[in-house]
């Protein structure tokens, strides 16, 4: 099964930590997930850029809206994500607790959609893989 393990980040957390610690994290995270890679766990990894850099795009009564970012007041942020490949939910968040961020924030884990399934139930073509 696949699943997506989203990093939500604080920053009042992070900032708090003592100096050179957030970095050594960091490192650490990066090592972890060479070692998730060689173990065929982790499928995908991407960091993402602050909530200020994000644009939210919405069509509303076929008006397009494009706002700049950050859209909502909140303490913890989606900074990243992780795609793993884990037998069942319970090794998925085995897997998301090893995680430093989920010291200083949130690591959601949640089970990805058979998309092909998906395209069969609604009676969509195509999908095919190269």
């Amino acid at each position: 099964m696949q699943f997506l393990l989203l990093i939500y980040n604080e920053d009042a957390l992070l900032e708090a930590l003592p100096d050179g610690e957030a970095e050594a994290m960091m490192r650490s995270c990066l090592a972890h997930a060479d070692e998730l890679r060689e173990e065929g766990h982790l499928l995908e990894s991407q960091q993402l850029e602050p909530p200020a850099a994000a644009k939210a795009v919405r069509i509303r009564g076929g008006k397009l809206t494009v706002l700049d970012g950050p859209f909502a007041e909140t303490k913890e942020y989606l900074g990243g994500f992780n795609l793993i490949e884990a037998a069942d939910y319970e090794e998925a968040v085995r897997i998301a607790a090893t995680f430093p961020w989920a010291r200083t924030g949130c690591v959601e884990v949640r089970p990805v959609r058979d998309i092909d399934a998906v395209r069969r139930r609604v009676g969509a073509g195509g999908g095919a893989k190269p």
